[in-house]
């Protein structure tokens, strides 16, 4: 199972989420296979993300990758931009230099693990030419991703101020990437849910950029929370970090245990004392994995082959038999309270009225998803609710020519009795 958090804001809702104790500016949590929001506050006030929004870079990198556009062993020739932000070493760095030539490969993991800036732009560079042109297609792709309330302004989510005045044109000279907590969750599900191999690359301690050459540096990766490190969590392996102090200290996390993932990500974390530290996001997390991973379970609410109560047949036309049975093809899983289990009801949704014989067996007649019948529900942080396909189970062959004439006969005349009757008692 997996799930995913958001984390920004003091949430108050039920009696163990009001124990939380989050110093965040917003929260959302999520199960990160069917994308259903286990908990969520202020997750749609867009918020600064930080070098959260190396996400997407990562996204479009492993789609390039996958289109044939670039490859991981194709080269980069350092730009005047990329030197020049490279040897700000009061940014996440690795120090490029002016005449050298990297692997995509290893700019890459220098993003991922050690949050390297002019690495990140040196993958925009290559991707769409100019990190211009790459902040327009990061854009494009949260429409198609259907996110919410974000803006792109550059692919690395440091304040344009940092980009000493080389920052893309036609954005401000201090803007600063923003998303609400509910679209940084759909992005870190995306991101999961379609290149999985980001994980391989997230969960490494520590790195050498380099190793074996005179540039050779320690990359120590920035999620403290990787098990081992100072605030470490069983299960944690990914995902992102991201400071600046426009966003404060925010926290894409995800860890699985128990047959569960969660992603969390937390925005502007705070400490009891309204200080923001790396431990107040890590202790936000923390809480937040606690939480999920103590008061939910992964449940299998309706079988596969379950018959729908009220709608176990469906009318068959011209067919030896006058009705056919439908049930639920696969099963549908969930996570949820399991308190809460008795709550979730199916619900069928027909696409066919009846079937004209002959029916095959499996022929898909409709879908069904579940509705908590009570209490708090979030919703998904995806489209709409996990559904699966409700088919007949069994054929209906077609009846005889035969067969069909007499059917129409007396059809006929049922018409015509049901006619005749409702005239007589019309007259009385």
């Amino acid at each position: 199972m997996f799930l995913v958090s958001v984390v920004c804001g003091m949430p108050t809702a039920t009696k163990a989420e009001d124990n939380l104790n989050l110093y965040v500016d917003a929260a959302i949590l999520i199960d990160a296979d069917t994308g259903k929001i286990l908990y969520e506050k202020n997750a749609d006030s867009a918020l600064g993300i930080a070098s959260m929004t190396k996400m997407m870079t990562e996204y479009l990198l492993f789609e390039a990758i996958e289109e044939g556009k670039i490859s991981w062993d194709q080269q980069y020739s350092v730009t005047d931009y990329t030197y020049k932000i490279s040897q700000d070493r009061r940014l996440s760095n690795v120090p490029l230099r002016q005449d050298g030539s990297y692997s995509i490969r290893e700019l890459y993991e220098a993003m991922a693990i050690y949050s390297a800036n002019a690495a990140t732009i040196a993958i925009a560079e290559t991707i769409a030419g100019t990190e211009e042109n790459f902040v327009k297609l990061m854009n494009e792709k949260a429409k198609e991703m259907g996110l919410e309330g974000y803006k792109f302004v550059n692919s690395t989510g440091l304040n344009n101020a940092d980009l000493q005045g080389m920052h893309p044109a036609n954005t401000g000279p201090s803007d600063e990437n923003v998303m609400p907590a509910k679209s940084v969750a759909r992005l870190a599900y995306l991101l999961m849910k379609d290149y999985p191999e980001v994980l391989e690359t997230t969960k490494i301690e520590k790195k050498i950029f380099r190793e074996g050459t005179s540039d050779a540096i320690s990359m120590s990766n920035w999620n403290f929370m990787l098990p081992g490190l100072v605030y470490g969590y069983e299960g944690v392996d990914g995902l992102k970090t991201g400071t600046t102090e426009f966003a404060g200290h925010c926290f894409t996390g995800t860890a699985q245990k128990n047959g569960m993932r969660l992603i969390s990500v937390v925005m502007k974390a705070v400490d009891a004392n309204g200080v923001g530290s790396y431990k107040a996001r890590f202790d936000a997390t923390r809480a937040l994995f606690d939480y999920g991973f103590a008061q939910f379970s992964k449940e299998e609410l309706v079988p596969a082959g379950f018959a729908i109560p009220k709608n176990k047949t469906l009318p068959v036309v011209k067919g030896k038999e006058d009705s056919v049975a439908i049930a639920v093809k696969d099963p549908i899983s969930m996570v949820i309270k399991t308190s809460e289990k008795e709550l979730y009801k199916p619900v069928f949704t027909p696409t066919k009225e009846s079937l004209e014989a002959e029916v095959k067996e499996g022929t898909v007649v409709g879908k069904i998803h579940l509705e908590k019948t009570e209490g708090t529900d979030y919703g998904y942080i995806t489209d709409k609710a996990t559904e699966v396909d409700v088919v007949t189970t069994e054929e209906v062959e077609r009846a005889s020519w035969i067969s069909l004439m007499f059917q129409g006969i007396g059809k006929f005349f049922s018409n015509l009795w049901h006619s005749t009757t409702d005239f007589v008692g019309g007259l009385f």
